[in-house]
């Protein structure tokens, strides 16, 4: 069995799809639709940068998630592979969940370009610059991540200050969870960190504290667009992030992805749950992110990651 899967912000970079762009029509064709559901220029920044703009979260999502479709848009359209033929389940990570089903033909690719720019928009609107924070703990496991989380808000509070969001965010392998919340408990966890068990505490570049309670006003930004969006059913059913379980059914795809924003991006169980399924073989499209965190959680599956029209050549070997 086999899963396509799809990375999440943080992937982008400029010149992401440029070779792609000039090598396939199909590539092609993705970028330009992309382009006219935002009525912007989105491929030439992502083409040409700069990378400050690019970086920024109403931006990185629809251009991550264009440059993963395009890359899939070269195996199916030009190839002649099939998702539904070749792929059991899909998933993403974060944006990537959007990606996935965009793929397995839930949303219309038009829908989803403007469903992930408004979902930047609302995230990055949801908490004023300067106040919220991540943290990657490398060497720390979930529970370990909990620890170091509650102990930062404890501190705080011990010392008279008010009670503060510090949570995990994205539980991503065996050996990296991703906190978030308030910058002040976040650097506290980060402080506390070594002595708690933690091999490494790193501050993540990043403009906003996502997957926390505090996206709270970004998930009801999707809540009321979700609404009014048409979902399918989609082709394979989705590991949906918040409670790493395949869905299929539009309702709950819909409740899913509202959940998402403020949820934990529960990464290592759905790889863990899509292997028990019976998934041996994991394909990234578009990005290189999240091959190395399903050998960390499964070493026995294969896993690939498909960026180049080379590596299209690649993996049409192993379909």
């Amino acid at each position: 069995m086999r899963a396509f899967i799809f990375p999440g912000q943080g992937s982008q970079a400029v010149g992401m799809g440029k070779a792609l762009n000039d090598a396939s029509p199909a590539a092609r064709a993705v970028f330009q639709e992309v382009d006219e559901a935002l009525g912007q220029h989105l491929f030439r920044l992502m083409s040409d940068g700069p990378a400050d703009d690019l970086t920024l979260t109403e931006n990185a999502q629809p251009a991550i998630m264009a440059n993963a479709l395009a890359t899939l848009a070269v195996l199916e359209r030009e190839a002649g592979v099939s998702l539904s033929d070749k792929a059991d389940y899909v998933a993403g990570h974060s944006l990537g969940e959007y990606s996935a089903l965009a793929a397995a033909k839930a949303f219309d690719l038009p829908t989803t370009a403007r469903l992930l720019k408004l979902r930047g928009r609302a995230m990055q609107a949801a908490v004023p610059v300067g106040e919220g924070a991540m943290a990657a703990l490398l060497g720390a496991d979930l529970d370990k991540a909990r620890t170091i989380a509650g102990a930062a808000v404890d501190a705080i509070l011990a010392e008279g200050g008010e009670e503060l969001v510090c949570t995990v965010a994205n539980d991503n392998d065996p050996s990296q969870v991703v906190i978030s919340g308030h910058r002040t408990a976040v650097e506290r966890a980060v402080a506390l960190a070594k002595e708690l068990g933690a091999k490494r505490a790193v501050l993540l570049p990043v403009s906003a504290p996502f997957h926390c309670p505090l996206m709270q006003p970004a998930a009801d930004a999707m809540d009321a667009a979700l609404a009014e969006a048409k979902i399918s059913a989609p082709l394979v059913p989705v590991f949906a992030n918040v409670d790493a379980v395949a869905i299929a059914d539009p309702g709950a795809i819909r409740v899913a992805l509202v959940q998402q924003v403020t949820g934990v991006v529960r990464w290592r169980e759905s790889v863990l749950a899509m292997a028990e399924a019976g998934v041996t073989q994991f394909v990234e499209f578009g990005g290189k992110v999240l091959t190395p965190m399903v050998k960390r959680i499964a070493p026995d599956v294969d896993a690939i990651s498909v960026v180049t029209m080379d590596d299209v050549e690649q993996l049409l070997k192993k379909l």
